[in-house]
């Protein structure tokens, strides 16, 4: 089955542009350039619509691309940048009409409990409501909405997070390592998402030489680059990237086929 994946922010935990800074990429006028807080959803038609991480730009993002419905939501980690959006699911919950299914590894439920005390330490609330989830720990692969998850660890720093595979396309962002128990979860991929922050080192996340490397390890058909920082301008860093990698970008679609159960 195909799905349709919508790219909802490429940047950084600051984003891009970042406040006070007057670099050629923050002044760009060029859209691409624009990166809201990493976030990605997949549709299936007539299965699940997914998100992966509650960025603290969800509600622009759902806003912007339309998005009225959340089916599940899956957590690769706990940064304040893939989380900080949860309260929004609220409005999701509202037009819904119930909880919303979570999956996130167990360290990540424990950080996200102490972020959002007041979602889970089950005292009354007045006033606006609080977001109502049904929380789920991945520990292996799942099925949520008839969509086939398969959970691929990864490092970020000496941080254990998730990247995801449905089907042939695989979601790896905020990292710098792969076990070694990964690399055969991700073989036959066809589509790779890749964290490829700058040019420079950084402790928690790929430069833009290693994540070329990963990819040519990995072989898939297409890859693209997320989590890119403002030393990345969009169109100069694109025209110099080998065949078949390219920097993604907010709101790009892509089509690409999961399996379904």
């Amino acid at each position: 089955m195909r799905a349709r994946v919508t790219f909802l922010g490429t940047g950084t935990s600051h984003g891009v542009p970042m406040i006070g800074c007057e670099c050629a990429t923050c002044r760009s006028s060029d859209p691409k350039d624009t990166r809201l807080r990493p976030s990605l959803f997949i549709e299936v038609p007539g299965r699940a619509r997914l998100l992966v991480d509650t960025a603290t730009d969800l509600r622009q993002q759902a806003l912007g691309h339309g998005i009225n419905r959340v089916d599940a939501i899956l957590f690769t980690h706990s940064h304040a940048d893939h989380v900080m959006g949860l309260d929004e699911v609220r409005r999701f919950n509202v037009v819904q009409g119930a909880p919303i299914p979570c999956y996130a590894s167990a360290q990540t439920w424990v950080n996200i409990k102490r972020i959002f005390s007041y979602v889970f330490d089950g005292a009354p609330r007045q006033g606006g409501g609080i977001p109502q989830l049904e929380a789920h720990e991945v520990d292996g692969p799942f099925v949520v909405g008839g969509v086939r998850v398969i959970p691929v660890p990864l490092w970020h720093g000496r941080m254990p997070i998730l990247g995801f595979r449905f089907g042939s396309f695989a979601y790896l962002t905020d990292c710098n390592a792969i076990p070694d128990e990964s690399w055969p979860l991700l073989e036959g991929v066809d589509t790779l998402v890749l964290d490829a922050l700058r040019e420079r080192p950084h402790p928690t996340h790929f430069t833009i030489d290693e994540a070329i490397a990963v990819a040519s390890r990995v072989g898939a058909t297409r890859t693209y680059f997320t989590h890119i920082c403002h030393d990345l301008p969009h169109a100069a860093t694109g025209a110099r990237l080998p065949a078949g990698v390219e920097l993604a970008y907010d709101g790009l679609v892509l089509d690409v086929p999961v399996e379904v159960e």
